[in-house]
């Protein structure tokens, strides 16, 4: 059985129209004023709420307001009742909130009419709301599978941090660090085009397939062999839309050498120099398509020696590309300068960054999926 609310300071009108709802079966309860009716509705939660619009106290708009900035309240479908039947009247009732409009002198028959209609959308509207719910509740679950696959930080013979913010609860960024021996770190990050499940899935698929080693013969010390194997492995295809970038490097802490090749991702940035006053900065980057692209896309390795004391940052491009507060977009430049500015500061840095980053959009969430690995080599 449905419950009904109805709010009118007029005691006649409460007791038609209790008479009326109650013989098509529904379940009326009845307040006198605006404060007495949004007590009635926490106690309650009716499905349906007649409320007069011009009312002592809280007047019928003002009680709409409350109820429908609640998301507890929201699906309860609102009708004022009202004897103001302007165009300006209607619009500044719909834009307080209210669903429907019934007008005075009550017509019994359009009212009838118009609860029925207002509870078939007032049970859509919850079932919209139930979906909603338990869709958040399994996207979170897998945002929180897909945080579990990330790997741990490094604390030695070097540190590795990380932070990792998908633009929704679930992105495209995935990375991943390990040693594939003694002397050897694997270090790669890569991030798939576009956002949410679809992105998410072809991410934890690569991170699988490396993590695994399910191709014999292939050598991860090599990373464009690698690539290679992945793109052989990744190729778009109708059912699948999906390529990515990807940065992939190994370290060989006893040669204090790091080989590295990348496939259409942002460059890794290496910073060195031991004075407050000099900063090295170099550009990791090789040439090569996104993987998944073309079949035929050749990738290649670069070298390069690591220096006591060296800082090795490789982010997804969304710690770049952001929208600051005076609505132009940010660039690389400008991120290379905020890491080198950081160089000599009290740690951490990956925090400070975060911090200026976030200050810099101003916003809750980024328009990208943001991740950023930090590698201090001591």
């Amino acid at each position: 059985m449905f419950k009904i609310l109805v709010i009118d300071d007029d005691n006649s009108i409460l007791i038609l129209l209790k008479r009326i709802l109650e013989k098509q079966g529904y379940q009326v309860i009845t307040a006198t004023n605006g404060e007495e009716g949004i007590k009635k509705v926490l106690a309650f939660n009716p499905a349906l709420i007649i409320c007069d619009w011009i009312m002592p106290g809280l007047d019928g708009l003002e009680v709409c307001q409350k109820i429908k900035t609640d998301p507890k309240l929201s699906t309860i479908f609102f009708i004022v009742l009202t004897s103001l039947d302007s165009v300006a009247d209607r619009v500044r009732g719909l834009d307080a909130g209210a669903d429907d409009f019934i007008s005075k002198p009550i017509e019994q028959n359009e009212l009838q009419a118009r609860v029925r209609a207002g509870l078939r959308l007032h049970i859509l509207s919850r079932d919209l709301q139930t979906q909603k719910q338990l869709l958040e509740a399994e996207l979170a679950e897998a945002a929180d599978y897909v945080r579990s696959l990330l790997p741990l930080p490094i604390t030695e013979p070097l540190r590795i941090n990380y932070c990792f913010l998908p633009s929704r609860q679930l992105g495209g960024d995935c990375f991943d660090f390990y040693w594939l021996d003694n002397d050897c770190l694997v270090i790669y990050l890569l991030d798939t085009a576009g956002h949410g499940l679809k992105a998410t899935l072809p991410s934890i698929s690569v991170l699988n397939f490396l993590r695994s080693h399910s191709i014999a013969n292939l050598n991860y010390y090599q990373p464009s062999h690698v690539l290679k194997a992945l793109n052989d492995t990744f190729q778009i295809s109708y059912q699948n839309d999906k390529y990515f970038t990807i940065w992939y490097g190994v370290y060989n802490k006893v040669k204090r050498q790091l080989i590295y090749a990348s496939a259409g991702h942002p460059p890794a940035i290496l910073l060195s120099g031991e004075q407050s006053n000099h900063v090295n900065v170099e550009l990791l980057r090789t040439p090569g398509m996104p993987i998944g692209m073309f079949p035929e896309a050749q990738y290649i390795d670069n070298l390069c020696e690591i220096k006591t004391g060296s800082t090795l940052y490789i982010f997804s491009d969304g710690a770049y590309e952001i929208t600051k507060t005076d609505g132009k977009l940010w660039s690389l430049d400008g991120f290379i300068q905020l890491l080198s500015s950081l160089r000599h500061n009290i740690e951490p840095h990956l925090e400070q960054v975060l911090n200026y980053l976030m200050a810099l959009h101003s916003q809750e969430t980024f328009e990208d999926d943001l991740s950023i690995i930090e590698i201090q080599f001591d």
